[in-house]
């Protein structure tokens, strides 16, 4: 029989959700699908969406694990408002995301999976493929089961592994409507099962067998193309969070010469850079798995003293764990880098889910009066930069710092440009040598000396001849560092660590506006909202509003320009994933009638909240 090649439809985006129990492989197809996307050079974002359980049982609505993935020729900035295309490979998949697509939306659904026991686990009390619920959606119903099971009948593979490899013949099927290449995904798989040709074989025959599945059957009249983005020229890569942290991270210490240490505690979504970061000792990268998160936290810290980038990672729960420590390192004013991948809360919350939840507990959240910089990522591809600045302000200001991202960051991936290494700010490190006060005879080494434009102490190696000088939580006097109860020492101590966070604003660069500006509203926006807030942006604007958003990078200390761009606006409203922490500080620090939107469901924003928020705003 003659194969006919199907018409194309050329699309400007597209935004699909894979679906299906944690054991079906979804972010892993979700993930390779991304890969193929941004080699075909589209613009994109993903929203990976774990269950919080390790094993739900299969089947159940709390065991579905889904990625989403927008893709476009034209800018992304979230990972879509609707979805186009739902990959269903369970009753459990469907009735968790069909609310995510749009009405005419396509549902392509694994049917043999849709038989009494799955419609049960399910809670349905029908089948909705016979009922007439999924009226209005075009339904493409697949046996990718039996499909999967008869192309490798004679593999010599038992049912459960033969059953683990339909994600490839479903991956296969989108990657043929789509248009996306099959070579980035059969390269992964020939490294991934390198050792296991059975089954690279396996998933490479069924990868194939999905793909002409599309090309062959007829339930398909159509396939579609979105074409490649305009990009600034230059090299790119898809990137997740955590990969982006790594490498900013190991930025820092190949541009300062100093060594990487990493101390961490397994945390969930944190893990994942422990993981990263130990695959790069070919960098001097030092990884250690801690017994728990005060061990790591004090062995990065102790890192630093001995002239190490020290640096941990934890999510909520194990920030209140290293809090003292993290004060330790405000008194003893030694550089650690603190991120903070953040989950829903309290207590273990929503650990596979997203949330802006720790940014009150980032400034305020240790004993006494212990500031420090606090700095936050704004995408996935942002979290380099952030990593890097980050660090550069822990060693230039001899200070910790606390660099937010979330769950949404860390997981989710983007096209990201490789920036030229030439390109960063300037990392330079300057360790104490020799003693730094001579005075009639008296040659000496004052640890609490301060530098008088950044207020940061001298960073003297332990065993460096003539630098000994005493370190500890003890409050220190002031130049000589020994152990003081002077109260107007304190005094004038906890003034000076202050004023010396206080002066990281001089660093800050001019605030940027997206969008108008000036106008009917401004919208002020930290970490991971800034897609959906740009976005919201140019569909307000769309809409013959005067709408700007600044983001905001530094959160303490804020940017000092800050005032001047608040003037110019009527309306000032701040989007947060939380129940309000940015806007309490902004409404302390400014005094004005800023207006919250919150959002606290374990999702990030979609534009379309934002949109609809701010146009009611400006018509009451």
């Amino acid at each position: 029989m003659a194969v006919f090649e199907k018409p194309v439809e050329v699309l400007p985006e597209a935004t699909v959700l894979f679906a299906g129990d944690s054991g079906d492989g979804m972010q892993l197809t979700g993930l390779q699908f991304a890969r193929a996307t941004a080699l075909a050079r589209n613009d994109l974002a993903t929203l990976p969406d774990f269950p919080a359980e390790i094993r739900a049982p299969a089947g159940t609505t709390y065991g579905v694990s889904g990625y989403q993935l927008h893709f476009g020729s034209v800018p992304v900035r979230t990972p879509g408002d609707a979805v186009d295309m739902l990959v269903a490979m369970n009753p459990a998949a469907l009735k968790v995301h069909l609310p995510r697509v749009r009405r005419g939306g396509t549902l392509l659904i694994n049917v043999n999976a849709f038989d009494r026991r799955g419609l049960e686990l399910a809670r349905y009390e029908t089948n909705p493929l016979e009922d007439g619920s999924l009226e209005g959606y075009q339904v493409i119903p697949v046996e990718l089961t039996r499909l999967t099971h008869e192309a490798l009948a004679d593999s010599g593979l038992d049912k459960k592994e033969i059953d683990r490899c339909k994600n490839m013949f479903a991956l296969g099927l989108v990657l043929w409507l789509y248009s996306r290449p099959l070579k980035p995904v059969e390269e992964w798989l020939a490294q991934k099962f390198a050792n296991r040709p059975e089954i690279r074989d396996a998933n490479l025959k069924v990868l194939h067998k999905g793909y002409h599945y599309g090309e062959t059957h007829e339930l398909f009249a159509v396939r579609y193309e979105v074409r490649p983005a305009r990009l600034e020229p230059g090299l790119y890569r898809a990137i997740r969070g955590v990969e982006a942290l790594a490498l900013g991270l190991i930025a820092a210490s190949h541009q300062s010469g100093l060594p990487l240490f990493y101390g961490s505690y397994p945390i969930t979504p944190a893990s994942d850079l422990l993981h990263e970061l130990s695959r790069h000792k070919n960098f001097g990268v030092m990884t250690f798995q801690a017994e728990d998160e005060i061990a790591a936290v004090g062995a990065a810290l102790g890192a630093s003293f001995g002239g190490a980038l020290g640096v941990t990672a934890t999510s909520g729960p194990g920030l209140a764990l290293k809090a003292e420590t993290i004060g330790l390192a405000v008194m003893t004013e030694l550089p650690l880098v603190v991120i903070d991948l953040q989950r829903g809360g309290p207590s273990t919350g929503l650990p596979t889910k997203t949330e802006q939840s720790d940014l009150l507990f980032a400034l305020y959240g240790r004993h006494g009066e212990a500031p420090l910089p606090v700095l936050a990522a704004s995408s996935p591809g942002d979290c380099f930069y952030a990593a890097y600045e980050a660090s550069r302000i822990a060693v230039r200001y001899m200070t910790p710092v606390i660099l937010l991202a979330d769950g949404y960051l860390a997981n989710g991936a983007e096209p990201w440009r490789v920036p030229d290494v030439a390109s960063l700010p300037p990392f330079e490190v300057k360790f104490a040598t020799e003693p730094n006060f001579r005075q009639n005879g008296d040659v000496r080494f004052l640890p609490y000396r301060r530098d008088p434009e950044t207020l940061a102490r001298p960073w003297a190696r332990p065993g460096t001849p003539g630098l000994e000088h005493r370190i500890g939580g003890l409050e220190k006097e002031h130049e000589t560092g020994n152990v003081s109860y002077d109260p107007a020492n304190h005094q004038r101590m906890v003034k000076l660590r202050a004023e010396k966070v206080a002066r990281v604003a001089r660093e800050i660069p001019p605030t940027k506006v997206f969008g108008d500006p000036e106008g009917d509203v401004l919208l002020i926006g930290w970490g991971s909202t800034r897609g959906a807030i740009e976005a919201a942006v140019e569909r307000l604007q769309a809409r013959g509003l005067r709408v700007g958003s600044v983001h905001l990078r530094y959160l303490n200390p804020l940017p000092p320009d800050l005032p001047t761009i608040f003037e110019r606006y009527h309306h000032l409203v701040v989007p947060e994933l939380n129940n309000g922490q940015l806007v309490r500080v902004l409404r302390d620090a400014y005094l004005r009638p800023f207006v919250p939107l919150n959002k606290i469901q374990g999702l990030p924003f979609q534009a379309r909240e934002i949109e609809e928020f701010v146009a009611d705003l400006v018509q009451s």
